[in-house]
């Protein structure tokens, strides 16, 4: 049986980029997994922390993360995945304090990509995967940013789709520098999505259901969107793929 392993910097990314693409391996035979690296609970949120779930409606005793991950759990169910959970913690807990500095430059004092690197090492030795996907850093938040530099120096052997990072595609159009040149070089692939791959990809969405107000003003606006999608994905291929998407 062929191995895919998404590596998903948030609970929910692999789900609003590359679901239906998952689905789809997963309904052809594929082993999936989707692994998330920051998943990590921090008792005691301050500040601008505590700030992106009191703004989702969660209440400062709401473990934020191991909700997210039961959201996971469950968006994974509906797209044939098995979830894995890397305990990193997310950029607001590593001193990001605020929205737009999610977006902007690299902590210098943020040395999580060492972490990375080592529990990148661990699962691709782990699943040895026939296909890895992964983001492209579309939009540049930050945590996007130190998983493509870790799995770039990485260099797995297994071919690499790199998704586009859906919905930061809304509001940019390409990666973020220093990946922007290097992504244009590579060849762009289209999946286009069944009905069957379609209906998983819109049901796992839906199950982070502490995101989609933030993100999309609600069920109708995620449905909104994901129609605007037109029911494809698009990557850039690294390496050569020898099966038929």
């Amino acid at each position: 049986m062929p191995a895919a392993l998404a590596l998903s910097p948030h609970l929910d990314d692999a789900a609003f980029s590359c679901g239906g693409t998952l689905a789809r391996l997963a309904r052809r035979g594929w082993d999936v997994t989707v692994a998330t690296l920051f998943t990590a609970s921090v008792p005691d949120p301050q500040g601008f922390a505590l700030a992106c779930q009191l703004d989702k409606g969660l209440g400062p005793e709401v473990d934020y993360m191991a909700l997210r991950r039961a959201e996971d759990a469950a968006a994974c169910a509906h797209l044939g995945a098995r979830p894995r959970h890397i305990a990193l913690a997310e950029a607001p807990h590593r001193g990001y304090g605020s929205a737009p500095a999610l977006f902007a430059d690299l902590r210098p004092d943020d040395r999580v990509r060492a972490d990375l690197a080592v529990q990148l090492r661990d699962l691709l030795a782990a699943h040895a995967p026939d296909l890895v996907l992964a983001p492209q850093g579309v939009g540049g938040h930050v945590d996007h940013v130190q998983l493509v530099l870790a799995l770039r120096e990485a260099a797995p052997a297994a071919p690499v789709l790199w998704w586009r990072d859906f919905p930061y595609t809304v509001r940019h159009a390409d990666p973020k520098e220093p990946f922007r040149a290097a992504f244009a070089a590579l060849p762009e692939v289209t999946v286009r999505l069944e009905p069957q791959d379609d209906a998983a990809k819109q049901a796992a969405c839906a199950a982070y259901a502490s995101q989609i107000g933030f993100q999309f003003g609600g069920a109708a606006g995620l449905d909104a969107r994901l129609a605007a999608e037109e029911s494809r994905e698009r990557f850039r291929q690294e390496g050569e793929i020898p099966f038929d998407l």
